[in-house]
C-alpha cells in the first residue's frame, strides 16, 4: 500500500476502504500533505471554482441543558455568562447583515428550552418575511422529528447538527447521559424532512485515535451531509478537559482534505476553532478544500459570553461588520468571496 496511491484513489474515485484511510493517516508525511491538498484544492476548483461563500453567525443563546464535557456553555460551568437574543435582537443582526451583503443566516445556540418551536416558529418567518431570498441555517442540537418539520415548514433551509464522533464510546465519554445512537437519528430526521443537513467532527480529542478519526470519515462518505464542519478540539478553561493540549491544525488540514475528495460537492468551513488556533488556520483551510467562512454578525455585547473554547479568535476578520478586510483577506489566500445563498449544489434549484 502506498500513500500517494490512495491519495490518487481518493481523488479519481471519491472513494477509499477503511483500511486504505487508517493507512494513510497512519503513514503520510509532509510531502504527501502537500500533494493531498494539492488535489483536494483540484476538486474544490472544478466544483466551485475558486468561490468562498459567507455566513453571517448569529449567536443566538449561552445557555446550555448539555453537560458535553468540553463545552464552556455546558449546563454545570458556573462561570459561563448566559444571555438570550430575543425576535429584535435577531433581527438587528439579520438587517446588518443583509447590508453587509449576507445572504445566509446561521442561527447558533445551546440547547436551550426558551426557544420552543413557537418562539423559533416567529424568529424564522419574521426573517422570510423580510428576507424571502436568503437562507436561515439552523444549529441549535437534538430536537424531536416533529419539531425540526416545524421549523423546516416555516422557512428554515439547512440545518447543522455536527455528530462529534462516529465512535459510540468516544462519543458517549464526552457527552455524558447523552446515547450515541440519539445523534444520528436527528441527522437522519434532518435529511428526511428535506433540510440541507450538515454533520462533522472534532479532531483531537481526548483519547481519540486515527481509527476513530477513519470512523468519522466513512460516516459522513455514508450520509453525505449537504455541509460538514470540522475543526480542532480546544480545551475550555472551565470544563473537565481544560488541562488537555488542543487539536493540531495539521491534522484537521488532513481531515479537511479527505472529505473534500470523499465528498466533492459537500459545503465545506474553515472555522473560526481554525483561527484560533493559528493566525494561519482559517487560509490553511480554504487551500485544503475549505469554501465557507461564518464572520460573526452577533451583538459585541455578547459575543465573549458565547465561550465554547480558550481563545476563541476575536479578530477583526472573524468580524461580520469587517467585510471589506475579510474579502481582501480571502483574496490574498488567492480566493474569491462570492455574494449568493451558496447552496449546496445538488440543492440548487
Amino acid at each position: 500500500m502506498n500513500v500517494k496511491d490512495i491519495i490518487n484513489k481518493l481523488y479519481e474515485e471519491n472513494s477509499a476502504s477503511k483500511k486504505e484511510l487508517l493507512y494513510l493517516l497512519d503513514n503520510i508525511n509532509e510531502g504527501e500533505i502537500d500533494y493531498l491538498i494539492s488535489k483536494a484544492h483540484d476538486t474544490r476548483m472544478k466544483y466551485y471554482s475558486n468561490k468562498v461563500y459567507l455566513r453571517g453567525l448569529i449567536e443566538l443563546t449561552s445557555f446550555c441543558k448539555k453537560d458535553c464535557l468540553y463545552c464552556g456553555l455546558r449546563r454545570s460551568n458556573k462561570n459561563a455568562q448566559r444571555y438570550r437574543l430575543d425576535m429584535d435582537d435577531v433581527l438587528e443582526c439579520v438587517r446588518k447583515g443583509d447590508k453587509l451583503g449576507y445572504k445566509t443566516f446561521v442561527l447558533q445556540g445551546g440547547e436551550d428550552a426558551y426557544y420552543s418551536d413557537e418562539i423559533m416558529i416567529k424568529i424564522i418567518k419574521a426573517i422570510k418575511r423580510e428576507f424571502p431570498e436568503n437562507a436561515i441555517t439552523l444549529s441549535l442540537g437534538e430536537r424531536s422529528y416533529e419539531s425540526y418539520k416545524n421549523l423546516f415548514e416555516a422557512g428554515a433551509d439547512r440545518y447543522l447538527l455536527r455528530h462529534e464522533s462516529a465512535s459510540k464510546e468516544l462519543y458517549e465519554s464526552i457527552h455524558p447521559g447523552e446515547p450515541f445512537e440519539e445523534r444520528f437519528n436527528c441527522l437522519s430526521n434532518l435529511k428526511e424532512i428535506g433540510y440541507q443537513a450538515g454533520a462533522g467532527f472534532m479532531v483531537g480529542i481526548p483519547n481519540q485515535t486515527n481509527k476513530d478519526l477513519v470512523n468519522d470519515l466513512i460516516f459522513v462518505k455514508k450520509f453525505e451531509p449537504a455541509m460538514c464542519g470540522i475543526g480542532p478540539f480546544i480545551p475550555h478553561k472551565d470544563t473537565p478537559l481544560k488541562e488537555y493540549n488542543h487539536g493540531s491544525l495539521e491534522k484537521t488540514v488532513i481531515c479537511l482534505a479527505i472529505v473534500r475528495l470523499l465528498l466533492p460537492k459537500v459545503l465545506l468551513p474553515a472555522t473560526t476553532a481554525l483561527s484560533s488556533i493559528d493566525k494561519n488556520g482559517r487560509n490553511a483551510g480554504l487551500k485544503a478544500g475549505g469554501n465557507i467562512i461564518m464572520p460573526n454578525l452577533s451583538p459585541m455585547s455578547v459575543r465573549k459570553k458565547y465561550s465554547l473554547y480558550n481563545d476563541k479568535a476575536y479578530i477583526l476578520d472573524e468580524d461580520a461588520e469587517y467585510r471589506k478586510l475579510i474579502e481582501e483577506k480571502v483574496k490574498e489566500a488567492g480566493f474569491e468571496v462570492e455574494v449568493n445563498r451558496g447552496d449546496n449544489i445538488d440543492f440548487i434549484k
